[in-house]
């Protein structure tokens, strides 16, 4: 039996397993996301696939941290990857904690370290009544690795576009190259280009991170345009649901981050400091398909690498919706679940 609760940051799922899982070998949690994914790569699919999971879903694992100074760690789990940092899910990871009271809150600010593949964490939990109204974390250092590029995209043509590190190797590209305005009535066409996008970007530009080369290679799109409610910028990030077959059509599935994007506001921010459009300690507000928003900030330059970098920090809000007990039975035909061609591609 696997205990878990349900959450979403702004309208993206999170889930987070609170119970039914033992510690795993790893002297980090990188090293811990090793090796969920070599050996351990069922209770993923078990949770993300249906019938317990849907496209859209990510889902978390606590751990005990390996860093001395972290309150706990966790490991990301996506559709087709386990990120080494994702905004949204580092918010409900730390409304869980605090809202279950697994973390005991002392006051109404609540300064915790939490422990992510990506590396420390740094949180500030505001909190009224026991209810947690807003999570700041300080993310690791974000920088751009491609600025203005030029992209070859099969029936698209040549394409403009920024890649940047924010927790993991996004590819940015202005929406008003195909005529977006990134509306949720454009999602089906969003979808598609963001995913021939970031298979040809890719192919063609090369991400690496230089301290971590095990994180390596463009493995989400975010499409980039002015707001359309009261924010600084609108964005529709691309997570895959497979792997896309450039001759298959009905392979190019994916779903759009229902949030504001915490990892692509990060590497957003990054481009636009490196671009000089967005100076240290200036609120930035990112709204997303739905029209809520994370508010980041850049909290000073750094050096990461041959790169410049900065500190980025994102504040967004989560809501438990929900706590659940996942278990299988022994005769259960889809132990690690299933996919379809009606809502999936050909997912990992």
């Amino acid at each position: 039996m696997i205990s878990a609760v349900d959450l979403h940051a702004c309208g993206e799922p999170g889930r987070v397993i609170t119970g039914g899982v033992l510690d795993v070998p790893g002297n980090s949690m990188f090293e811990k996301r090793l090796y969920i994914e070599k050996h351990m790569d069922d209770l993923r699919l078990r949770m993300l696939r249906e019938p317990r999971g849907y496209p859209a879903a990510n889902c978390n694992l606590l751990l005990p941290p390996a860093h001395p100074e972290a309150d706990a760690g966790f490991v990301i789990m996506e559709q087709v990857e386990y990120p080494p940092m994702s905004g949204s899910n580092t918010i409900c990871v730390v409304t869980a904690l605090l809202e279950t009271g697994m973390i005991r809150a002392q006051g109404d600010t609540v300064r915790l370290k939490l422990e992510a593949p990506a590396g420390l964490i740094g949180v500030e939990a505001q909190m009224r009544d026991g209810q947690v109204i807003a999570v700041t974390f300080q993310n690791q250092p974000a920088f751009a690795v491609h600025l203005d590029a030029k992209v070859e995209v099969p029936q698209l043509g040549t394409i403009q576009v920024d890649v940047a590190y924010g927790g993991m190797f996004y590819v940015i590209a202005d929406a008003g190259q195909f005529g977006l305005k990134l509306t949720p009535d454009e999602a089906r066409d969003i979808v598609r280009i963001g995913e021939m996008i970031k298979a040809a970007s890719r192919d063609q530009l090369p991400a690496v991170h230089p301290e971590n080369p095990a994180i390596s290679g463009i493995t989400i799109a975010q499409l980039s345009a002015p707001a359309i409610g009261e924010a600084d910028r609108r964005n529709a990030v691309i997570v895959s649901t497979g792997e896309l077959d450039w001759n298959r059509p009905s392979s190019w599935t994916g779903t759009l981050d229902r949030s504001p994007c915490g990892t692509g506001t990060c590497a957003k921010m990054a481009v636009l400091h490196a671009k000089g459009l967005l100076p240290l300690n200036q609120g930035f507000v990112h709204e997303g398909i739905l029209g809520t928003t994370f508010t980041g900030r850049l909290l000073a330059e750094s050096k990461t690498g041959p790169y410049n970098s900065v500190v980025p920090a994102i504040t967004g809000r989560a809501w438990i919706t929900g706590f659940a007990n996942y278990v299988v039975a022994e005769d259960d035909p889809f132990p690690d679940g299933f996919v379809v061609g009606d809502l999936w591609a050909a997912a990992k």
